[in-house]
């Protein structure tokens, strides 16, 4: 059997005939052609007024950050499992990252802890779409509009998710997604920030080139940022959006395959889909219930042991080395992150996964359960 890959893209002539177009065509009065197709095309899609395609998801949301003018001394609340680009730009900006707790059903921001939390110097919440998993934004938006403070959907993960009928995308003053070469929408590399605000649209667009202003010839206002894409890499991600129904089905599916293949097996979670709502599944999630247990760190390495490759559910943000926070020793501030983070995992979710393979992957699992169920004197599989 083929090796197993982590994730990975689909790629197909349809790419590679655009990308060739752009490398022969996409120069001169054409430079930012594709660019402009796709943020454009991106943005109607998730009915949003405006798209700003950026290097990478990481500094789209630095770009939004600055715009709303979070700066040294302002609070940003954000979960605390999540990759740790969601708070980078936080501390770019020398404002304070204040890590919420995520709700066990979904492992989104939980609002009733995001409440708890919120203080006179609270100038945003950021609410992230993990693993495709999408929060209770009903409530989150009572909440920031209740207390008048913006709300930033970090979907970087959640392409093709919707929340009762509304795309993954549409909530918040404005939200981010990544093309990283790990995504369902890949350009190697990118981000794309969706905006409806005009003068908050205006104000990222000057930001994101130099502090210039609309045909102003190297004439700078403010020193700002060179958050500028390319029109190669936009023409790669304009064609995979192009393939987005396909490219989502395809993730959908593996989730689907992995729920029948593991649907024997008790106290486990996978990726929620609650009623009225779509999971696009970037990559399917295991959380091994209480009974086993397991550490994340030991599942992963049982697995690789049998050439099945995982990676482990988000570290809590506020367990890492590169917050101050986590060099001393202290109870966890936020119970059940620390909780599920320790049991989780990623499963492979490339994109050319095969049947055979997801079979390797389940039975491996099954293995493993069923070496604990030896240890604990238990039995985990009906």
């Amino acid at each position: 059997m083929k090796p197993i890959h982590m994730a990975g893209p689909w790629i197909t002539d349809h790419e590679i005939k655009i990308v060739e177009d752009a490398m022969r065509n996409g120069w001169y009065e054409n430079s930012y052609n594709y660019v402009e197709k796709f943020q454009h095309e991106f943005a109607v899609y998730h009915d949003r007024k405006y798209g700003i395609m950026t290097p990478n998801c990481t500094t789209a949301i630095h770009l939004l950050l600055t715009a709303l003018g979070i700066s040294e001394g302002d609070e940003v609340i954000l979960p605390e499992c999540t990759w740790i680009a969601t708070g980078a730009g936080i501390t770019y900006l020398k404002a304070t990252p204040i890590f919420c707790d995520i709700d066990p059903e979904n492992w989104c921001l939980n609002p009733n802890s995001v409440e708890k939390l919120i203080t006179p110097k609270t100038k945003a919440i950021i609410a992230v779409d993990l693993f495709g998993n999408m929060p209770n934004y009903d409530q989150l938006s009572r909440l920031c509009a209740h207390h008048q403070i913006p709300l930033i959907e970090d979907s970087a993960e959640a392409v093709g998710s919707t929340y009762k009928g509304v795309k993954a995308g549409k909530f918040g003053v404005g939200s981010v997604f990544s093309f990283h070469r790990t995504k369902t929408i890949t350009t190697g590399e990118g981000g794309m920030l969706l905006l409806d605000d005009e003068k908050l649209y205006d104000r990222c667009m000057f930001l994101r080139d130099h502090g210039r202003k609309k045909d102003a010839m190297y004439l700078n206002y403010e020193v700002t940022y060179k958050y500028m894409p390319f029109n190669v890499q936009a023409a790669l991600g304009y064609a995979q959006f192009q393939r987005i129904d396909a490219l989502v089905g395809l993730k959908r599916n593996q989730l689907k395959m992995y729920r029948e293949r593991l649907s024997e097996i008790k106290d486990i979670s996978l990726n929620p889909e609650p009623e009225g709502g779509i999971n696009g599944a970037w990559i399917t999630s295991i959380v091994f219930g209480k009974s086993y247990n397991l550490k994340k760190l030991d599942i992963i390495k049982k697995l690789a042991e049998i050439d099945i490759p995982a990676r482990p559910f988000f570290y809590p943000l506020s367990s890492l080395p590169a917050y101050p926070r986590a060099r001393v020793k202290y109870e966890p501030i936020n119970p059940v992150a620390y909780d599920i983070s320790s049991r989780g995992i990623n499963l492979p979710g490339s994109a050319i996964l095969t049947e055979d393979q997801m079979d390797w992957i389940c039975n491996g699992i099954k293995k493993l359960i069923n070496t604990c169920n030896l240890k604990l004197g238990k039995n985990h599989i009906d």
